[in-house]
């Protein structure tokens, strides 16, 4: 498999790693530096650019017939933009505010706890993350992903960043330190006991290796999917 990597920071760096260790060729390295690029012979591209960057990235791979998987937070305004031309070009793309295998279990555990615990109104929830702080999102992708399945399955409206004025938003506590690649935990706490559910990352290699299993995943199709379709959760 030929891959273009759409932005070639410390992500890009470690899905170069894997995807050369999983047998596949690095054909095309695209940083902020790069003015034009070619994509006709690539077979995939991955997208790790900044925010800034992301939905040009994602469209010119569209435009070019190229799958395209980008794991990119910061630009969701314009994801029904570019769901729109994915379907128009009959092209193949993912999206994912975490690409790591685990987060996405996480994410499903999140939901099945939510509906658990949506009748029982002695518990408040907060969200809670932790990240390096040369990250440029608050709050992070994930939390906002864990804050949606959440809102999805409760009496919640909205998310909030801490402190949430209402007692009908989420409450997102977001922290940064360096080094840290990432922690989340979903908190239900009340005068009598707490449940809490977190994941940690140790390291980059997790979300690299699942943008790189999305990848291998998406050779052949056509239309808009998620890690639920790669990783077949139902």
């Amino acid at each position: 498999m030929k891959i273009a990597l759409l932005g070639y920071g410390k992500m890009g760096k470690v899905i170069e790693t894997i995807a050369l260790n999983r047998g596949h060729e690095i054909s095309l390295k695209v940083d902020k530096y790069s003015i034009d690029y070619d994509l006709s012979s690539v077979d995939v591209a991955i997208n790790f650019s900044t925010p800034k960057s992301a939905v040009e990235n994602i469209s010119k791979a569209l435009e070019s017939n190229v799958p395209v998987i980008s794991g990119t937070t910061g630009w969701l305004s314009e994801l029904e933009t570019i769901e729109t031309l994915c379907n128009k070009k009959e092209g193949a793309f993912i999206y994912a505010s975490n690409f790591s295998l685990g987060v996405n279990i996480f994410f499903e555990l999140n939901k099945v706890l939510a509906k658990m615990m949506n009748n029982i109104t002695d518990y408040n929830v907060v969200l809670e993350e932790t990240h390096h702080t040369q990250k440029i999102d608050v709050p992070s992708g994930t939390a906002i992903t864990l804050a949606e399945g959440v809102i999805e399955n409760s009496n919640y409206n909205s998310w909030e960043l801490a402190p949430a004025k209402d007692n009908e938003k989420l409450e997102i506590n977001s922290k940064r330190y360096a080094n840290i690649p990432g922690i989340h935990s979903v908190n239900y706490n009340s005068n009598i006991d707490e449940i809490s559910i977190k994941h940690t990352s140790h390291n980059r290699e997790g979300f690299a290796l699942g943008a790189v299993v999305a990848a291998e995943w998406i050779i052949g199709k056509k239309g808009v999917y998620t890690m639920n379709d790669v990783l077949n959760i139902k």
